[in-house]
């Protein structure tokens, strides 16, 4: 069974418990000592971590009994066509909160952008609507889409809050420009080799309507980046 339907198994599984005000939780594990515990582990990570990003809340001493039920008995108080329409209601209700939540950030995203070039004198905005401010300007040469270059840098949201950074990681990241969101594969061109430039990226050129760990529908990117070589060239 592939490992994405084995997630989704365990998903429907979980459906019982919505609605839920319940807080206890299980007891929490220290180590992993076995193939079967960093398994077992690992499947209920992504789903909690899958859970969390969708804002489901569940019950988790509901959540266990469905799941042993499930897999232990023929007692399963909800029957395949019940919980294909508990799964249809959730997903609905998903993706319409997903849409409403896009729409406002959007809206938010706009403002901020509008604001943030009026209000500092020293950002630029390209016609795509990509805004940059120029922190440390290098002499080395700069990269075209094709190519494929080295960078460190720090990703943060609007309100402050840092959803990735190759420097907290120890090491720089490697990428092809034309591999990435718009924003980043217009905005590297700008830079030369040595550089290190603030961009603030609209979600039209960043990932749009599609929600990602830490980072909502809708949301405007900024990034601090410091382009520090072109490490292979393709005209």
């Amino acid at each position: 069974m592939k490992y994405q339907h084995i997630l989704t198994l365990l998903l429907i599984l979980f459906i019982f418990a919505c609605g839920s005000d319940s807080k206890s939780k299980p007891k929490s594990v220290s180590t992993l000592s076995s193939f079967m515990d960093s398994t077992s582990y690992s499947l209920g990570a992504d789903l909690g971590e899958n859970l969390k990003r969708q804002q489901v809340e569940i019950d988790y001493d509901v959540f266990m009994a469905g799941l042993m039920d499930g897999m232990e008995t023929e007692m399963v108080k909800l029957d395949q066509g019940q919980r294909r329409a508990v799964m249809a209601s959730l997903q609905k209700n998903i993706r319409e909160k997903s849409k409403k939540e896009g729409e406002a950030n959007l809206k938010l995203a706009d403002e901020f952008l509008d604001n943030n070039v009026k209000e500092n004198p020293d950002i630029k905005e390209t016609p795509t609507g990509l805004q940059y401010r120029v922190l440390t300007e290098g002499n080395g040469e700069s990269p075209k889409k094709t190519d494929r270059v080295k960078v460190h840098y720090v990703g943060k949201l609007m309100d402050g809050s840092e959803f990735d950074s190759s420097i907290e990681r120890g090491e720089p990241t490697e990428f092809a420009l034309n591999q990435v969101i718009k924003g980043w594969t217009e905005g590297l061109q700008l830079m030369k080799v040595g550089s290190k430039y603030e961009f603030f990226i609209h979600p039209n050129i960043a990932y749009g309507q599609r929600a990602r760990p830490k980072i909502p529908a809708n949301s405007v990117l900024i990034f601090e980046v410091e382009l520090l070589d072109v490490i292979s060239k393709n005209s």
